[in-house]
């Protein structure tokens, strides 16, 4: 294995040398670098894997990527959004300035991959107890930035500009709903204060695509997330006289299907699709008494801020509406976490070709819309930004019916971390060294 790395690297420095140019020698320093870090790569993900840390919880995750950060010879600043990560490489010439994100949290779903190095992690997750799981590949993300900013270190004497490696906690959303969190909250503690890059630039391992390829789309790609909590209030009664009270698990039955109906009848999802989901209904504490209280929560999934404000006050007004003919209330509450995620254009038409050189044309793919959603967008509503997902699912297995994200069986293809970290490191050569 060394000794094909070291091939491989000379092959690279060779290439460079044939064509004279600063670009390709500090490509091939870059690359051969990044080669030689993916069995680091593997073991990084594996350990990440195995001890999944919660949003705001990332302390473990965090130590390990600021070590490494600070063996690579970079001043690393930590704490940021209370588990971020940030480094700054500067590089021997002047030039453009980017970011490259990764996001370090996990999710609270009890694994069921039965991996070796499968999570046996528990925690309390909003006064439940759970299991905690890299169900959506962050442990992935980090292990690819990681190797990257390694790569790039190796380059640095010949490398034009500065990049700012910024290790994101929390992106799953906040322990309490409606707090600022994850990127909005890097941002608002002055991330970018004293570095303003040029673009940002981030990445998904994505079940749906197969091992070797990634995926793009230019303009909206991920939709924006709303967090929704229905308190709906009845009176309560005995079970068996429904009559002398007000029913509020019927009232907040009504008013979710109302919403359903509102979505195929009164807006167009064909211009703009809608999700609006219910993922929480709590009520009562016995079987024969009705109670006073009904809580509903959920997740609101749109691309156009026009269509999700109007979405929203058609909610309300269901809500109301349904209240009053029953003789109770209900109160919604609405907390964004995160806006649609929309890949400018003409950093699009200047990434794409990085992609196609990294992984070669045919791998590259155009995605439709998604209704998952990033607060990646935060960053890149604040910069110009380029978001891109990566195949993880094994060849031989149809990505149509493997285990998506955030499933307890969700399984990387460890493929997706050569993959990612090769497309992101020449993203990230290429915009450094080649003017708009």
């Amino acid at each position: 294995m060394l000794r094909a790395q070291r091939l491989f690297a000379a092959l690279l420095v060779a290439t460079a040398a044939l064509a004279g140019a600063d670009v390709r020698a500090q490509d091939a320093t870059a690359l051969a670098a990044l080669e030689r870090a993916q069995p680091q790569l593997v073991q990084w993900r594996r350990d990440f894997h195995q001890h999944p840390e919660l949003g705001e919880q990332e302390v473990r995750t965090a130590r390990r990527v600021a070590d490494h950060l600070r063996s690579l010879g970079l001043t690393v600043r930590t704490g940021v959004g209370k588990t971020g990560v940030v480094a700054v490489l500067k590089g021997a010439k002047p030039g453009p300035r980017i970011a490259l994100r990764a996001d370090m949290d996990a999710l609270p779903v009890t694994e069921q991959t039965g991996l070796p190095f499968a999570s046996k992690v528990k925690a309390d997750y909003r006064g439940q107890p759970v299991g905690v799981m890299h169900a959506c590949g962050h442990d992935a993300h980090v292990a690819i930035l990681m190797g990257v900013a390694q790569a790039l270190v190796a380059a640095k004497d010949e490398l034009a500009g500065e990049v700012m490696f910024v290790f994101q906690p929390a992106e799953e959303g906040p322990p309490v709903a409606g707090e600022v969190f994850g990127a909005a909250l890097m941002l608002q503690e002055g991330v970018f204060k004293d570095f303003m890059p040029d673009a940002v630039f981030g990445l998904h391992v994505w079940a749906g695509l197969p091992v070797g390829s990634v995926g793009y789309r230019s303009g909206p790609l991920l939709a924006a997330a709303d967090e929704w909590s229905l308190v709906v209030k009845g009176k309560q009664t005995h079970g068996s006289r429904p009559w002398d009270g007000v029913d509020p698990i019927t009232l907040g039955a009504q008013i979710l299907l109302g919403t359903q109906s509102m979505i195929a009848r009164q807006v167009n999802i064909a211009t703009s699709p809608v999700v609006l989901t219910a993922g929480q209904f709590q009520a009562g504490v016995r079987f024969n008494i009705i109670p006073d209280e009904a809580t509903l929560v959920g997740t609101l999934r749109t691309f156009d801020p026009v269509v999700r404000e109007d979405v929203i006050a058609r909610f309300r007004r269901i809500a109301d509406d349904y209240s009053h003919a029953s003789g109770g209330s209900a109160e919604l509450k609405v907390a964004n976490n995160a806006p649609a995620t929309i890949n400018q254009p003409a950093l699009t038409q200047r990434v794409r070709p990085s992609l196609e050189k990294a992984i070669g044309a045919t791998n590259v793919v155009e995605m439709p819309l998604v209704t998952v959603a990033e607060d990646f967008s935060q960053f890149a509503n604040t910069v110009p930004g380029f978001y891109f997902f990566v195949g993880a699912t094994s060849k031989g297995i149809d990505p149509a019916t493997a285990p998506i994200n955030h499933s307890p069986q969700f399984l990387l293809d460890e493929q997706a971390l050569r993959t990612g970290s090769q497309a992101m490191l020449q993203v990230a050569l290429d915009y450094l060294a080649t003017k708009p």
